[in-house]
């Protein structure tokens, strides 16, 4: 399966046009047009038209398009997913799941109003019932029906709703991190990080980019455009990460070590699962190159 990168997704409120307009000039990898949390409920109509519109009309590029709908228990969900079928949009985002009947419903929602086969679901987990859930959550993926591709971090509302404080390095959310990500990674599904909130906070911004790509995560969730270029560098794999990969690489591939396990490479033991994560360190780094050449 072809990897595509999802380093940064930005979140913008799906009410604000200039704010659509210009994301189909960023450099995040995807947009989450949002008719959720950031739209008031007067504006919630007019909010889902304008996006509808701005899905249909396409000129993303690259960047792959979700749209993050109200939840099914509002009086605005279902209309939300009605209006956006066959709008050719990438992503469902459904807000604060906390158990898998909800994602077998919206599936099947998504399956009756004939949505493209490539729309693809993605979790919200924002709450501690989520967390403790989220093994079961991440096993929906068996059913293709469902269409779960990943899981989004909801970090503020967990801080919330735990009672909580947003803490540098995060410590008290970093067992609830790993959890999600184990489960995301048990059933193949991709998984993105929480927001920062302090956008003007660069270098804060920049260590929790790489305490997050260090933990597993696939990419971050962001709230302003100013964080894109630092979140793409973080997630990014280096220049030596990927020489070191392509190394790693030949040595496994030359004849005489095919049916070893282990190797020596400069007096290190590198094993056959190092080549694994070496092909995927490539297969990121060429999908990244492609993308910036086309």
């Amino acid at each position: 399966m072809a990897v595509r990168p999802r380093r940064s997704v930005l979140f913008m409120p799906g009410s604000n046009a200039r704010a659509i307009e210009k994301a189909r000039t960023l450099a995040a990898d995807g947009i989450v047009l949002d008719l959720e949390d950031a739209v008031a409920p007067d504006a919630k109509e007019a909010a889902r038209q304008q996006v509808v519109d701005a899905v249909k009309a396409g000129g993303f590029g690259h960047r792959e398009v979700f749209v993050r709908v109200n939840g099914a228990e509002t009086s605005w969900g279902a209309e939300d997913l009605a209006a956006l079928a066959g709008t050719g949009v990438d992503g469902i985002v459904l807000p604060k799941v906390a158990d898998p009947e909800i994602l077998e419903l919206v599936g099947k929602r998504l399956l009756d109003l004939r949505f493209e086969r490539n729309t693809r679901l993605w979790a919200m987990i924002e709450t501690p019932i989520a967390v403790l859930r989220v093994h079961e959550i991440a096993a929906m993926a068996r059913d293709s029906e469902v269409r779960l591709a990943g899981f989004m971090l909801g970090t503020n509302d967990l801080v919330k709703e735990s009672f909580g404080r947003i803490v540098p390095g995060r410590w008290p959310l970093v067992p609830w991190l790993m959890q999600t990500i184990a489960a995301a990674r048990a059933y193949n599904l991709q998984v993105l990080d929480g927001v920062y909130n302090a956008f003007r906070d660069l270098e804060g911004f920049k260590a929790e980019c790489e305490q997050g790509r260090d933990m597993g995560f696939d990419g971050k969730t962001l709230i302003h455009p100013g964080q894109i270029e630092i979140c793409n560098a973080a997630y990014s794999p280096s220049e030596a990460e990927v020489a070191e990969a392509r190394r790693i690489i030949a040595v496994f591939n030359e004849a005489e070590n095919a049916e070893k396990g282990v190797v020596q490479i400069d007096g290190r033991m590198v094993e056959r699962m190092h080549a694994d994560i070496a092909r995927r360190v490539v297969d990121v780094a060429d999908a990244i190159a492609a993308r910036t050449l086309a």
